[in-house]
């Protein structure tokens, strides 16, 4: 963790992993999302007097932390969601990236003592939304899924052009080169195309390992290592990690259920949710915490430094406002819609946070130029980037779920009982038709199918009448009525597929049920002798 060595390094990791606990309680009873939290908390902590300096490397952040965070935000985008948003997203990636990056260079040379060069670097810096932060703060806000996948999808396909406009910046401030439009776009291509093409081909090796694995174990390990086999491959070869990071993550995403038994997909994804939460807590907590370091080691000749990230977060702000609102407003018309509503793009323009890529590229600004003399400013850029991501996950973070229930954009709890009963529903009666034609096959004794029959209509009369999902059987399961009911699970997971498919059920509804049949199935094959 930067300067912190040795033991130090692993009081404050293991400090930030307990004050990420305690704060995580306290987000959930107080209803607030917990990266804000503990993007406060470490702040506060970091401003206490006696509390050693954090500097953060660069690698600690690029390297260790993103990849996973990033995969586990890709695994949670729906292909179906996705192709649907496609276009307007594809807008936000490249031209809204563009445009912040404009802004933010321009506002940031007329209100700041950066020099042109980095004030054109913060620019690309602070350019594209964060998409860790952004899975982070809408995990919790029940959104439609069409506006979450827009956000999420928007987060994770901006970073090539950001990353792209990066570099090319940092080696005009550093070396002073010129750029060409052709070399700009071989790069562009570069970075994208070659990430998106390693990212298929490592998410095609992973399937196949996966598809040829029952051990839980091993499977948790290669659930794991894939983030980063993805990213240390791109970033060899000179393409956008990120980039391959997220296809990959899209790419296994879609075939979950097949690659492996529920028994383990229950097992990674409780070692893979325990990752998550590590990583985020001491992310988020670094982030508060870095911004006391970075202030002290500027010099005090910029007081300033606060009304400029004021003013640098509302220019990103109103910059993303002023593509969004039009964006809407255009689809909207095209969808024959009347007059143009000012609820969803609302929501879209606030729930662009920064985060953790924009500290990683921050971090990795060089310290000289090509001449060997130190990069003027980079102190103050460094203080500036984290500043405003800071603002932006406290400001927004704080705020987001507010304007939600404001705008009466999320779904309501009702709507979501309904989906979830609707989807329950029709699978179990998918799964009744399927032990009919059993009965009429004889392909199990009366007694067995009986008893199956009763505790399906059962749960269907209690989900008709109460609109809730029935009581599972009794555990005295002979050995053929678990055959049969995990045959039975099988016809409901394809029933389930179904509506996800044809756009019945929502992402997060056919997530929720995957897991109740995953624990049923799971429970039944471990009383099997």
């Amino acid at each position: 963790m930067g300067r912190l060595t040795g033991m130090r390094s692993v009081e404050t990791v293991l400090f930030l992993v307990v004050l990420a606990t305690v704060v995580a309680s306290f987000a959930h009873r107080l209803r607030v999302p917990a990266p804000s939290l503990l993007v406060v908390a470490g702040l506060a902590v970091g401003l206490l007097p006696g509390v050693p300096p954090v500097q953060v490397t660069p690698d600690m952040v690029s390297l260790v932390v993103l990849p996973p965070l990033l995969y586990a935000a890709g695994e949670e985008l729906p292909w179906r969601d996705l192709r649907a948003v496609l276009r307007p997203v594809t807008v936000l990636a490249v031209g809204l990236v563009l445009a912040s990056a404009a802004a933010v260079g321009a506002v940031a040379a007329l209100v700041t003592p950066l020099p042109p060069e980095m004030a054109v670097v913060l620019g690309t810096v602070l350019a594209s939304t964060d998409p860790v932060a952004v899975t982070a703060l809408g995990r919790r806000l029940s959104l439609p899924p069409r506006i979450q996948v827009l956000v999420q999808a928007e987060s994770l396909f901006n970073d090539a052009t950001s990353l792209l406009l990066f570099r090319l910046a940092v080696l005009v401030a550093v070396a002073g080169s010129a750029i060409t439009p052709r070399g700009v776009g071989g790069e562009f291509l570069l970075l994208a195309g070659g990430g998106a093409a390693l990212g298929v081909l490592v998410a095609g090796g992973v399937f196949l390992v996966r598809r040829r694995t029952e051990n839980p174990v091993l499977e948790s390990v290669v659930a794991l290592v894939t983030p980063y086999a993805a990213y240390v491959l791109a970033e060899a070869l000179h393409t956008s990690g990120v980039t391959a990071v997220v296809v990959a993550s899209v790419v296994l995403g879609t075939q979950a259920t097949r690659l492996t038994t529920a028994h383990i997909r229950l097992q990674v994804g409780a070692v893979y949710q325990t990752v998550i939460f590590l990583l985020e807590s001491v992310v988020f907590g670094v982030i508060g915490l870095e911004l006391p370091t970075a202030i002290r080691q500027l010099d005090g000749a910029n007081r300033w430094w606060l009304m400029q990230v004021v003013v640098i977060t509302a220019t990103l702000l109103a910059v993303r406002v002023l593509w969004v609102f039009p964006l809407s407003a255009l689809t909207q018309r095209r969808r024959g819609a009347g007059r143009p509503s000012w609820q969803i793009p609302a929501v879209v323009s606030w729930a662009g946070a920064r985060g953790v890529v924009p500290l990683a590229a921050a971090l990795s600004v060089p310290l000289t130029t090509a001449a060997g003399t130190p990069l003027p400013e980079r102190d103050l850029l460094l203080v500036l980037a984290t500043g405003v991501i800071v603002v932006s996950l406290v400001v927004q973070g704080f705020t987001l779920a507010p304007l939600v229930r404001r705008s009466g954009v999320a779904r309501s709890p009702d709507d979501v009982r309904h989906e979830d009963t609707l989807a329950r529903l029709h699978m179990t009666e998918a799964s009744l038709a399927h032990l009919e034609q059993l009965a009429d096959l004889e392909a199990a004794p009366d007694a067995v199918i009986d008893r199956l029959r009763h505790d399906l209509e059962a749960r269907i009369d209690r989900m008709r009448q109460r609109g809730r999902a029935g009581t599972e059987p009794d555990s005295d399961h002979t050995v053929t009525y678990r055959r049969l009911r995990r045959d039975l699970l099988a016809v409901e997971r394809g029933e389930l597929d179904r509506l996800y498919e044809t756009g019945a059920i929502s992402d997060g509804t056919r997530r929720r049920i995957q897991r109740m049949l995953d624990l049923e199935d799971a429970r039944l094959a471990a009383d099997e002798p």
